[in-house]
Order: structure tokens, then sequence, then C-alpha cells
């Protein structure tokens, strides 16, 4: 088996919400121009995304658009339910 490489120094690990040891990596590779997506699972990697640092900011977008579609979505619900209870 594979040693573990250890997280470069510009990256993080996110904990995959159904456990299980799972985890996303993000890794950036300035000096190859790219940053590294890696899902892991038990210490081993189980398959990783190359995205190129262009296409970062697109990502980004995607992201903090559905961050903002699920808070507008939250508010809407509450707002729902503050007003069945008045």
């Amino acid at each position: 088996m594979p040693a573990v490489r250890p997280l470069p120094e510009t990256g993080s690990i996110f904990l995959d919400a159904r456990g299980g040891d799972r985890a996303l990596r993000v890794s950036w590779h300035q000096e190859a121009g790219m940053v590294v997506l890696s899902l892991w699972r038990d210490n081993v990697c189980a398959g990783s995304f190359r995205l190129a640092i262009d296409e970062v900011p697109d990502l980004i977008t995607v992201l903090q658009a559905g961050l903002v579609r699920s808070y507008e979505d939250a508010r809407d619900r509450l707002t729902v339910l503050g007003s069945a209870s008045a």
C-alpha cells in the first residue's frame, strides 16, 4: 500500500458528513498551476481531480451561488414557520 503523503503547506481537509473516515483534501500546487481535490477513505486516496488555478474562480462562483440559495431557502422556511405560528 502506498504511503500517505502529507498535505502541502497550503491546503485543507474537510470531513464527510457521513463519517466513516471519509474526507476531501484540497491542496494547492502553485508550481504546477493547479489545485488538487482528492477523496480519501481510511487514509487511502480513492480519487483525485486536478483543477487549473484559472478555473478556481468558476468553482467558487458555483459554491457561492449554492450557499446563497441555501440561505435564501432557510430564510423562506423560517418566514413561513413564523407566519404560521402568528
